[in-house]
């Protein structure tokens, strides 16, 4: 069933890609209508998601940022699909690298440095690793969950990897770092999704005791390269901006705990700044401390 469903939406998929950016977003338009006001997917989870993380606002201020988040959602999907055909001159155009995060990434790739990338799902990052990859000398290793459907994991895959960025998947991170330790890399962990209990750090991120993951501060401690923190504002619609600080250097002395605060402390001023721009359909919060 789900190769029959895959099948017969590939073609529209790749139509959808082939659109001028005016027509994809008055699509995204019309699928805001329907995913909003007539579905209202996942409307529960993201308004309890603001609720929680800006106590501070009225109800009618999260009603108009829940509009927005759902606005910004839908042209996020349809310019997912833009990748399968957009060209490398469009791609840069419409996710630029701002000239402070260029330098940086030269001037690592020239004292030949392996690093750690740190980001959250803000903004479109999956352009992040389109521009990122076309850009520089570093191979992108971009760790991910695959979908537990083969055939949109497939398409998933195809797209991340269009313009040389390689993907590994969570469970083989150490062993397929290890193994690519010659090549000059820069490995990316988004790093704001919920962790299992037993190996989450616990910390406040937006007004909320929330779990998080290590993973990235740990491999830094272990392989001891550094770490950059990379965001990515949107300017207008269509159009981001590749933003990036060097977070920390080996060698890492400091309390356990202190890189995952110092990067998701990071994130949060980032999501307080564009909250629209963050992926609030994610249950972040379904873990509570023991």
């Amino acid at each position: 069933m789900f190769a029959i469903i895959y099948y017969l939406s590939l073609p529209f998929i790749y139509l959808l890609s082939l659109l001028p950016f005016p027509l994809l977003y008055l699509i995204s338009d019309g699928v805001y209508i329907l995913i909003y006001h007539i579905f209202g997917y996942r409307k529960t989870v993201v308004h309890g998601n603001l609720m929680k993380s800006f106590p501070e606002k009225s109800p009618a201020e999260i009603i108009i940022l829940e509009k927005k988040f759902y606005r910004y959602y839908c042209d996020l999907l349809l310019e997912t699909f833009k990748t399968l055909t957009i060209s490398p001159k469009t791609m840069l155009q419409h996710c630029s690298v701002a000239p402070e995060a260029d330098k940086l990434f030269k001037q690592l790739a020239k004292e030949n440095k392996s690093i750690i990338i740190v980001m959250g799902h803000k903004g479109n990052w999956e352009w992040a690793g389109n521009s990122f990859s076309l850009s520089f000398p570093h191979q992108l290793y971009v760790i991910y969950h695959p979908l537990t459907n083969k055939y949109f994991n497939r398409l998933i895959c195809k797209m991340r990897e269009r313009f040389g960025t390689k993907l590994i998947p969570m469970k083989e991170t150490f062993r397929d770092i290890l193994k690519n330790s010659q090549e000059l890399t820069a490995t990316a962990f988004i790093a704001d999704q919920s962790p299992s209990q037993n190996r989450a750090h616990w910390m406040q991120f937006l007004n909320q005791e929330t779990a998080v993951f290590m993973g990235a501060e740990k491999i830094a401690q272990k392989i001891k390269r550094p770490i950059v923190f990379v965001s990515v504002k949107k300017l207008t619609r269509g159009y981001y901006i590749l933003m990036a600080e060097l977070l920390q250097v080996p060698p890492y002395v400091e309390p356990e705990g202190d890189i995952t605060e110092t990067h998701t402390r990071k994130l949060e001023a980032d999501i307080i700044e564009q909250p629209e721009t963050w992926l609030w359909t994610h249950k972040r919060w379904k873990h509570k401390r023991v």
